[in-house]
C-alpha cells in the first residue's frame, strides 16, 4: 500500500510520511463500529413531572415520555403542526394506566433510551411478574406505538389528553407561541379541536379556519396586491389522527388538571384482562380543500400502517442502526464514567444528534427553541403557567442566527440527508423573497428577513417592534421592506450562510444541488442590484471610487446595526461567490460564471481595525450602534471559513480573539453562543475545551441534552448544535481538499470517532493519550490530503 499522510510539521518541510509504517492503517484491527449502549439513558425511579421527560421519536415526531405517580405519559409533537396563529401545537397527551399497577411502590423501576433502535422501554417487575412497555416511532410512516407484555393478565387504560378543547383567548405574555407575539391591543385566540370516538377508535384533528395570521401579516406589510401570489402553508391545513388498541373499546371521558392546564380526556379500556397490548396513534397533516379530503387521507395512513405491522418496526430499527454507523464520537471509550465531563461531552453529543434524527424526514425544519421536545413551560421558568403548546419565539417563526446552528453540524455527521427540510424552507419561500424585492424596491433578487415565517414574510410583531417596545410610530417615509426593528433591519445576509450550507452539501455528499442553484443565484444578486441601486439614489455612481459595492445600510448579526460594509455580508458574498465559481459547468454556464466573476471583484475587502495595538478583524467599516451580544467580527473564522489554521493572514483572526475588547465583554457558552467554535478553528485547545465542557456537559434537567433555556426555549436546540459544531472542528477541519486532524484536541481525551469530510470522504480513527494511534480514510486515496498535528 502507498496511500500517504502528511503532519502539519512534515506538510511544512514538504515531505512524506508513510502511514503504513506509522500501523496507522490497519483494518484488521480497527472497529469499524461502537456500541452505544453505555450511552443509553437509564432511570431507575419515576418523574416528578414533564419537565423529568426523555426524548423518543423517528421521522418527524417526537415524543416525551415520563412515569409520573404510575402511568405513564407522553406528550406528542409532529413537524408542521401549525395553527391559525402559526403556534406549533402539540397533537395531544397519551396517558397508560394499569391495573395491577407495575409501577407502585415494592416494584423495580427501570426506564431506558435505547439509542442504538431508537426507542423507549418502561419496566415493572417484582418478583416474577414483569411489565413491559416499548414505545417506539415508524421512521417511514406517522405512527406511534406503544407495544405492552406482561407476564400476568392485567387491564390496560389509556387516555387521549386534550387542552385545546374550547375556543380560548391567550394571555398576553402566552402569544409568544405564536405569530402574533405580543401585539397590543390584539385578542388572540386559540381555537378548538374536534375529539370524538367513532366505535372504538378515538379520532381528533385541528382544521385552521380560513382567516389566519398570514393574513393578517400580509395587509400589515403593504403587500395585499400580491396575496394571491403568495405562498400560504397555513389556509386549509388539518391534523390530527386516531388512536386505537388491541381488544381496547371506548370508556368514556372524564376532566382534570394536569399541572395549570384543564384538559378532557377520552379513554379506551381493554376489554378483558390481557398479557399483550398493542397500542397504534396514526398521525396524518395536509392542506385540502375539505375535511373529507384530509379524513380520507388520514384513512389510507391508516390502511398503510396495517399493511406493514409485522415489518414496520425492524424497518425502523434498521434505519438507527445505519444512522448511528455513520458517525460517531465516543470519548473515554474504554473508561465510561458518567461523572467525567469528558465522557459526558461524547454520550450528550450523540444524545443530541439523536433528537435531531426524530425530525429526518420532517415537512419542517428542527426549530431551534424545542424542536420536538417541549413540555409544560412551568418548568422552563415557573412564571410561565402556560399549556404545553407554550414555547418562546414562536411556532412558525424561523430564525436564521439560531436555525443555522441546527443544521452546520450535520455535514460532518454524515447526515446530509437530514438537512433538506432546513434547503426546502428556503427554497418554498424564494418566490415570496423575490416579490418583496420587486415590490418594494423595483429591483430583483430575494430579500429574506430575519425571524422569518414559515410564508416567508418579517414576523407581524417583529415587523413593528419597534413600535411596541419604544412606542415610536414607525414614520410614514420609513422604508416599507425594512422591519422597524433595532435588532432586526436591514438583517438580511443570514441566507447567505445557508446558501454556503447547500454548497458544502454538494462538496461533501455528492448532492445534486440543482433545486437550490435559482435560491443562491437569487440571495446573491439581491445585494448586488439592492445596493447599487441605494448607492445611486445617494450619488451618481453605483459603485464606491475602488469599483466596490457600497453596503450601507447593513447589519453584522443583530449586533452592529446601521453599518457601513458589515463584516458578515463582506465575508458571506466571498464565500458563497468563490464557491458558485468553483461548481462545474454542469452547475454554472459560462454566462452566470462570468456574472460570479464580477460580481466578486466588487464586493469590498474585509474590514479591519487597531485594538489594543495589534490589527484585528472589525464587525464594519462603521456602525451606529451595538445592539446586541453577538461576535460577528469572527464570521469569517466560522461559517465562512475565510480565515483559520494554515490559511493567510492566520494572525488577524487569532488576534480578533485575543485583543478585541469589544468581543472580549461577550464571550460565553451559553445558547447559540458560538466562541467554542471560534477556539476550535483558531487552534486554541484549552479553551475549546473548556468551553466545550460547558456547552455538553450534562444539562440542569433530568435529561442530560435538555440544555437552556439561554437565550431562547427548552430543550435549547442551537445549544446543543454549537455544542456539536465545536467538537467536531476540535477534532477534524476541512478545507478545500485538506484534512487536519486534532486541531484542538486535548491530549487527555482518548477518542474514537467515525468523521465526514468533504469529496465523500470518511475518516475514522481512534487517538490514545494525544496520539493518532488508528486512522482509516476511506477512499484510501483521500489519505493523502490529511494533515496530522506535529510530534
Amino acid at each position: 500500500m502507498d496511500t500517504h499522510v502528511r503532519t502539519r510539521c512534515s506538510w511544512a518541510k514538504g515531505a512524506w510520511l508513510i502511514l503504513v509504517a506509522w500501523g496507522l492503517l490497519s483494518p484488521r484491527t480497527f472497529a469499524q463500529s461502537v456500541s452505544l449502549a453505555p450511552y443509553n439513558v437509564v432511570w431507575t425511579t419515576q418523574s416528578a413531572n414533564s419537565g423529568e421527560s426523555m426524548p423518543c421519536g423517528g421521522g418527524d415526531i417526537g415524543l416525551n415520555v415520563w412515569v409520573e405517580k404510575g402511568d405513564l405519559l407522553l406528550y406528542v409533537s409532529r413537524s408542521g403542526t401549525f395553527d391559525e396563529n402559526n403556534a406549533l401545537l402539540k397533537l395531544g397527551r397519551l396517558r397508560l394506566h394499569l391495573n395491577p399497577n407495575p409501577f407502585t411502590p415494592g416494584y423495580r423501576f427501570r426506564q431506558e433510551l435505547h439509542l442504538q433502535e431508537g426507542y423507549v422501554r418502561v419496566t415493572g417487575q417484582r418478583g416474577g411478574q414483569v411489565v413491559q412497555i416499548i414505545i417506539w416511532v415508524d421512521v417511514f410512516r406517522p405512527v406511534v406505538h406503544l407495544d405492552l407484555t406482561s407476564h400476568q393478565p392485567l387491564i390496560a387504560r389509556l387516555s387521549y389528553e386534550n387542552w385545546r378543547t374550547q375556543d380560548r383567548l391567550l394571555a398576553v405574555n402566552e402569544g409568544a407561541a405564536t405569530s402574533y407575539k405580543t401585539l397590543p391591543n390584539l385578542p388572540i385566540v386559540q381555537r378548538r379541536d374536534q375529539v370524538a370516538f367513532m366505535g372504538n377508535v378515538l379520532h381528533f384533528y385541528h382544521r385552521n379556519q380560513d382567516s389566519t395570521v398570514f393574513d393578517y401579516t400580509v395587509k400589515q406589510q403593504g403587500l395585499t396586491a400580491l396575496k394571491d401570489s403568495l405562498w400560504n402553508p397555513l389556509h386549509q391545513l388539518t391534523f390530527g389522527g386516531d388512536l386505537r388498541g388491541t381488544a381496547m373499546i371506548a370508556d368514556g371521558s372524564t376532566i382534570g388538571v394536569y399541572q395549570n392546564t384543564p384538559f378532557t380526556g377520552w379513554h379506551l379500556k381493554s376489554r378483558r384482562p390481557t398479557r399483550s397490548t398493542q397500542i397504534s396513534l396514526v398521525l396524518h397533516q395536509q392542506q385540502t380543500p375539505t375535511l373529507a379530503d384530509w379524513q380520507r387521507g388520514l384513512e389510507h395512513q391508516r390502511k398503510q400502517a396495517d399493511q406493514v405491522a409485522k415489518t414496520a418496526r425492524s424497518q425502523s430499527q434498521a434505519w438507527w442502526h445505519q444512522f448511528w454507523n455513520r458517525s460517531y464520537i465516543v470519548i473515554q471509550p474504554d473508561k465510561a464514567d458518567s461523572s467525567a465531563i469528558p465522557w459526558q461531552i461524547g454520550r450528550n453529543y450523540q444524545l443530541f444528534r439523536y433528537m435531531l434524527g426524530c425530525n429526518a424526514y420532517g415537512s419542517y425544519p428542527t426549530k431551534f427553541n424545542g424542536g420536538l421536545f417541549t413540555y409544560d413551560p412551568v418548568w422552563v421558568k415557573p412564571e410561565l403557567a402556560f399549556s404545553p403548546d407554550f414555547r418562546a419565539w414562536g411556532g412558525g417563526t424561523f430564525t436564521a442566527q439560531n436555525q443555522r446552528l441546527v443544521y452546520w453540524p450535520l455535514l460532518k455527521s454524515g447526515d446530509v440527508d437530514l438537512m433538506k427540510p432546513q434547503f426546502e424552507f428556503y427554497r418554498r419561500t424564494l418566490p415570496t423573497a423575490e416579490q418583496r424585492s420587486r415590490f418594494y424596491w423595483g429591483h430583483g433578487g430575494a430579500c429574506f428577513s430575519e425571524q422569518l415565517e414559515n410564508f416567508g414574510l418579517p414576523q407581524a410583531f417583529e415587523y413593528l417592534a419597534n413600535q411596541y417596545v419604544f412606542k415610536t410610530q414607525r414614520p410614514p417615509t420609513y422604508d416599507k421592506g425594512v422591519e422597524f426593528n433595532n435588532w432586526l433591519a436591514y438583517t438580511w445576509d443570514t441566507v447567505l450562510e445557508f446558501c454556503l450550507m447547500i454548497l458544502d452539501a454538494e462538496r461533501f455528499s455528492g448532492q445534486d444541488i440543482a433545486p437550490y442553484l435559482p435560491l443562491i443565484d437569487s440571495s446573491v444578486r439581491f445585494f448586488d442590484e439592492h445596493y447599487q441601486q441605494a448607492q445611486r439614489q445617494r450619488s451618481t455612481k453605483s459603485l464606491d471610487e475602488q469599483g466596490h459595492f457600497v453596503l450601507y445600510p447593513g447589519s453584522a448579526a443583530e449586533t452592529y446595526k446601521t453599518t457601513y460594509n458589515a463584516i458578515t455580508t463582506v465575508a458571506g458574498l466571498r464565500a458563497v461567490l468563490s464557491r458558485l465559481l468553483a461548481l462545474s459547468d454542469r452547475y454554472i454556464p459560462a454566462s452566470k460564471r462570468s456574472y460570479y466573476e464580477a460580481m466578486l471583484s466588487r464586493v469590498p475587502p474585509i474590514p479591519t481595525r487597531i485594538m489594543q495595538g495589534h490589527r484585528t478583524l472589525a464587525p464594519a467599516q462603521a456602525w451606529e450602534r451595538i445592539n446586541n451580544v453577538e461576535i460577528p467580527q469572527l464570521y469569517p473564522v466560522f461559517p465562512y471559513n475565510l480565515y483559520g489554521l494554515g490559511k493567510p493572514d492566520f494572525e488577524l483572526a487569532l488576534n480578533t480573539w485575543q485583543y478585541d475588547s469589544e468581543a472580549a465583554k461577550v464571550k460565553d457558552y451559553v445558547g447559540w453562543k458560538q466562541d467554542n467554535i471560534f477556539c476550535a478553528r483558531l487552534g486554541l485547545t484549552n479553551e475549546a475545551a473548556r468551553l466545550t465542557e460547558q456547552k455538553l456537559g450534562n444539562s440542569a434537567r433530568r435529561f442530560p441534552a435538555f440544555w437552556g433555556p439561554g437565550f431562547d426555549w427548552t430543550p435549547d436546540h442551537n445549544w446543543g448544535g454549537s455544542g456539536m459544531i465545536g467538537l467536531q472542528e476540535m477534532l477534524m477541519q476541512t478545507d478545500g481538499r485538506t484534512i487536519q486532524l486534532l486541531p484542538a484536541w486535548p491530549r487527555t481525551w482518548d477518542v474514537v470517532f467515525r468523521l465526514h469530510a468533504p469529496y465523500q470522504t470518511v475518516v475514522e480513527g481512534r487517538v490514545v493519550n494525544g496520539k493518532l494511534e488508528q486512522l482509516r480514510v476511506s477512499p484510501p486515496e483521500r489519505a493523502r490530503d490529511v494533515v496530522l498535528p506535529g510530534n
